[in-house]
């Protein structure tokens, strides 16, 4: 590199190309559909803390599940917001990597805590006598704990790289927020190690965890079509439903933003889905929970009529 040339201090977040009219529609919209996940998600949280029939492993780790959601939704959509409402998009280049390094920590943990989940339930249902002693409470707090460490530090292995790469412009990143693929375009260095390990991680993240939970359900609808009564089949059935809807909605999208090979054709489309991740899929999380859960419903019913009673 030459010595007159500058480096790139701040980032421009390009977003949207919208009328301003449409851009505060969104902010309005986007908004709302904020504050309901958060309303949403706490409320899971809450009630999984304060019921005793949700002291189950179960809703242990439905309960991690909403606090990456909420973080999750919290780390790209405030500055999402402010860029709606303001025509100066910057972001400083720290801030713009810890975005980066918070999305991938909070979205990893998250594929690795629906893995577990899935163990959860192909304990339950293939191996009911043996459950509680294999989901033991310590079993179930090193299994989140190892989510979190494993996505925290495999973020932090790319936000590294990241750091090591000279950014002398261009310096507008085309994206929503600081996403690592539109960060390393603007490299002024090659990237192949940065894309390779972000290959390597898809595939320990999202191919791996995929195929194990795919192994566990095939085991667990085996078990399922075995159960002699209509009423057990339909409760084994009702338990598995929701996290499958999550599973499917998580994991499909971030397969095709990550492995789906990139074209220019392809950044508008990749804003809308990680779009659906940051707003969407916090939110509908634990409305699919709580509307295709007996036990939930249950909890909330109670809680309301407590209230109701003071």
């Amino acid at each position: 590199m030459g010595v007159n040339q500058s480096w790139v201090t701040e980032f421009i977040l390009v977003g949207f190309q919208l009328s301003v009219e449409m851009e505060v529609l969104l902010f309005w919209i986007f908004s709302l559909l904020y504050i309901f996940s958060l309303l949403a998600n706490g409320m899971i949280l809450g009630l999984i803390c304060l019921e005793h029939s949700l002291h189950t492993p179960m809703y242990f780790f439905l309960s991690h599940l909403a606090i990456i959601d909420m973080s999750y939704a919290s780390n790209n959509v405030p500055k999402m917001l402010a860029n709606l409402m303001n025509k100066k998009r910057t972001i400083s280049f720290v801030p713009c990597i810890m975005q980066t390094y918070l999305y991938y920590a909070f979205a990893a943990t998250e594929c690795l805590i629906l893995v577990v989940m899935s163990y959860d339930r192909y304990v339950a249902i293939c191996h009911p006598l043996q459950y509680t002693v294999i989901m033991s409470w310590r079993v179930c707090t090193i299994l989140a704990l190892m989510s979190w460490s494993c996505g925290f530090a495999l973020s932090l292995v790319h936000a590294i790289l990241l750091l090591r790469l000279p950014f002398c412009g261009p310096r507008d990143v085309n994206h929503l927020f600081c996403e690592i693929l539109s960060i390393l375009k603007l490299a002024c260095a090659d990237t192949w190690v940065n894309q390779v390990v972000i290959f390597a991680t898809c595939v320990f993240v999202l191919v791996g965890p995929l195929c194990l939970m795919l192994v566990s359900y095939m085991h667990i609808f085996w078990a399922i079509l075995k159960i002699q009564t209509k009423e057990c089949c339909i409760k084994a059935f009702s338990t598995c439903s929701s996290h499958l809807c999550v599973v499917g909605l998580f994991f499909g999208i971030a397969m095709v933003v990550y492995i789906v090979p990139d074209s220019n054709q392809r950044e508008e489309q990749e804003k809308m889905l990680s779009l659906f991740h940051s707003v969407f899929n916090p939110m509908l999380n634990p409305l699919i929970y709580s509307l295709r859960n007996a036990q939930v419903k249950g909890a909330l019913h109670r809680a309301l009529q407590r209230t109701r009673s003071m």
